[in-house]
């Protein structure tokens, strides 16, 4: 594969060479594909997440190399998929959705044990295991919040 599409796909389409937060405008990224075009269609949602997360897992530890840093600040694909994770199996709200951005970046920026120590490792479990976490974490706590507490989003 191309050195030029290992940069486009894991750096969102450039997003990652943002010099103002390019994770933060990632995570925005995957929130308005997902308002805009998602809308709460299931099988659409886990199907492009499903994809994302293979293309992420797939060429992060490439990126890596090619930019010869861990987890460099370019590669923003798992914070794009992050934030699907963490509206998955939810029904659609704007508010909802909205909340599942705020608190994916709040966790994706405390990363509390154990997204810490997954963040550590080498290659691309390390690079999108922890927003993996991150965003099932935000997804549970999402979950949990419309069944127990019913908060009308």
């Amino acid at each position: 594969m191309s050195i030029f599409l290992i940069k486009t796909l894991t750096s969102v389409f450039y997003i990652g060479y943002s010099k103002f937060v390019p994770g933060t405008l990632a995570s925005l990224a995957g929130f308005l594909v997902y308002v805009f075009f998602i809308k709460g269609n299931v099988a659409l949602h886990l199907g492009l997440t499903i994809l994302v997360t293979i293309i992420g897992f797939g060429l992060s530890a490439r990126a890596e190399a090619i930019f010869n840093k861990k987890d460099a600040r370019q590669i923003v694909i798992d914070d794009f998929y992050g934030m699907w994770v963490s509206l998955l199996f939810l029904p659609y709200s704007f508010k909802l959705s909205l909340a599942g951005f705020i608190l994916f970046r709040i966790m994706d920026g405390l990363k509390p044990y154990p997204i810490y120590k997954v963040e550590k490792i080498n290659g691309s479990l390390g690079v999108m295991g922890d927003d993996l976490l991150a965003g099932i974490f935000v997804n549970i706590t999402l979950q949990v919040l419309l069944r127990l507490i019913s908060l009308n989003f």
